[in-house]
């Protein structure tokens, strides 16, 4: 038995037992946190481990920043101006000017120190569409398209203005045709404009006369140094005649001498009409459509076939029994002349070189041309020679047939390749040079391609 002498008492806690700091919320620690404590060698090597992630972290962080201020879009001030006295509806740039279309005429303006060179508003009317092309030494041709659907053809030398010709002008004003598209080629040695008439469209290709052009306005611009020295000269000779030399100077500029100047206006090379719809035949017999194949005339768009009007009739009677339930539906669309077309004017290939065609690598040698609606993809040469009637239907010389209706098309810088987007969401390039198509891509969804174009 253990008996205690003295009584019992509470005892009070040292201070080696009173709790710590960092052992307050000992609670919320794990109970297997004193196992995990690395010794000292392995610590430091953890330290630096941590150190380096928080920086490759930064890093990383720093980059996404610099990335997200990338995306944005970069605001870009204007380094020069130039002041316009209409309002300018388009504009176009060739060597060292930019060419405006204004509501009242037009305006050049030179790059090197932005300021009017020369304005025309002779016929006061308002320029929608303009588009330039230079021929060389200073020497630029101009197409534009007024309110009116006239197309107007200039020539820009010498920092002035010279109309040429309003290619679809007309007498009977009741006569004339819109003109809703033009295009010059490169180097300015064609030109084609897309006219509309009250029923029919067709377009017209101009031949540019350019080195005639360029000779006359060298010659002109002789005769105008010639007339500024004589007058020079006469000037020298006493003080009354040098006040009148003066005068002739600054009443008769280089710009006044050139509007007295008649170029040679542009030449109809072709008349490309959009493609009729299939009827019956009008052959008696085979015979007749082979004769009519060996005069040259082009297989691929359906016109020298032996279908006669009876059976197109019971062709179209069995496909509407067949099919009338969706006809009903879809409402019926009856086939018209397309009255839209694209046209590129394209460098010689080896499918655009006919027999013994001579043609220069610079130089177009045909147009492509696909109307709206058409599945067809036609091209023309232009080595027709200028005797033959402009007014015949002109038939193409190749055609590329596609699976779909062309919505739109575009042609390489190099004049190579081709692109076709068809209605059906298709993209097909071609090579030009070759012949055949190199590649076929189909957009997965159903969307309707309205312009493509290389880059």
């Amino acid at each position: 038995v253990n008996t205690r002498k003295h009584p019992l008492r509470n005892l009070l806690p040292s201070e080696k037992d009173w709790p710590k700091e960092d052992e307050e919320n000992f609670f919320l620690l794990d109970p297997c946190r004193k196992r995990d404590v690395l010794p000292q060698p392995l610590r430091m090597i953890d330290k630096l481990v941590t150190q380096v992630f928080e920086s490759a972290m930064e890093v990383i962080e720093g980059r996404e920043v610099l990335q997200g201020a990338q995306k944005q879009p970069k605001k870009c001030f204007p380094t020069a101006e130039f002041q316009v006295t209409e309002r300018a509806n388009c504009l176009a740039a060739s060597g060292k000017y930019i060419f405006v279309g204004l509501s009242m005429g037009l305006a050049a303006f030179n790059t090197c120190d932005f300021k009017d060179v020369y304005a025309w508003d002779a016929a006061k009317t308002e320029i929608c569409a303009l588009h330039v092309s230079d021929l060389g030494n200073e020497c630029h041709v101009l197409l534009a398209v007024d309110e009116m659907g006239l197309a107007w053809l200039f020539c820009f030398h010498k920092e002035s203005f010279l109309l040429i010709k309003i290619l679809n002008e007309v007498e009977d004003i009741s006569q004339r045709s819109t003109c809703v598209e033009v295009v010059l080629s490169r180097g300015g040695d064609y030109a084609g404009i897309l006219l509309q008439g009250n029923t029919k469209a067709w377009l017209d290709i101009y031949q540019l006369p350019k080195d005639s052009w360029l000779t006359e306005m060298e010659k002109n611009a002789g005769d105008a140094e010639e007339l500024a020295c004589s007058v020079r000269r006469s000037s020298c000779s006493s003080e009354h005649s040098s006040q009148v030399g003066t005068f002739l100077l600054q009443e008769f500029p280089v710009s006044t001498i050139q509007a007295d100047v008649e170029l040679d206006p542009p030449v109809l090379l072709l008349t490309v009409r959009p493609p009729k719809p299939i009827t019956g035949t009008s052959f008696k017999g085979p015979l007749d459509a082979l004769k009519e194949v060996d005069d040259g005339s082009m297989l691929g768009l359906g016109y020298n076939h032996l279908i006669k009007d009876s059976q197109w009739e019971l062709q179209e009677a069995i496909f509407r029994s067949t099919y009338q339930e969706y006809l009903e539906a879809e409402g019926v669309i009856k086939e018209e002349i397309p009255r839209y077309a694209t046209f590129h004017f394209l460098l010689p290939s080896r499918i655009l070189m006919g027999p013994e065609m001579k043609v220069q690598p610079d130089i177009p040698a045909g147009i492509g041309v696909h109307w709206d609606g058409n599945h067809n993809f036609c091209l023309y040469l232009l080595n027709h020679s200028l005797k033959e009637k402009v007014d015949s239907d002109v038939k193409p010389d190749v055609v590329w047939p596609c699976a779909a209706p062309i919505a739109c098309s575009a042609v390489s810088s190099c004049s190579r390749y081709l692109a076709l987007a068809g209605e059906d969401a298709t993209i097909t390039i071609w090579d030009k040079h070759l012949g055949y198509p190199l590649s076929v891509t189909a957009i997965l969804e159903e969307r309707f391609i309205r312009s493509i174009h290389f880059l």
